[in-house]
């Protein structure tokens, strides 16, 4: 249960820090967009690092249970991973249309 609430956290966290970024960019505040953005891209590869632990497992013949609290982290990293690309392209229009307005 550790391992999956830990996928969870870290896909919410990649989720917020996402919508802080497109957020921020619609401040203009790219700075603070660029960081929240690397924040997301952090949480997701903590993520990413449990999972490869839990492969490295079932690969080891540990099989892990495929339940609903499983299912559950996988759909919150998949959400955090859409948001962060997202929000990438978000604050790059954001930039794109600052710089025209200059």
């Amino acid at each position: 249960m550790k391992v999956i609430m830990g996928l969870i956290m870290e896909g919410g966290n990649a989720k917020s820090f996402a919508i802080k970024a497109i957020n921020a960019a619609k401040e203009n505040d790219f700075v603070e967009a660029d960081k929240q953005i690397k924040k997301s891209e952090k949480a997701l590869g903590n993520a990413h690092n449990i999972q490869t632990n839990m492969l490295t497992k079932e690969a080891q013949g540990e099989h892990t249970e495929v339940n609903l609290y499983m299912v559950h982290a996988q759909d919150w990293l998949m959400t955090g991973i859409t948001f962060k690309d997202l929000a990438k392209e978000i604050v790059e229009l954001y930039e794109n249309l600052n710089q025209k307005n200059k």
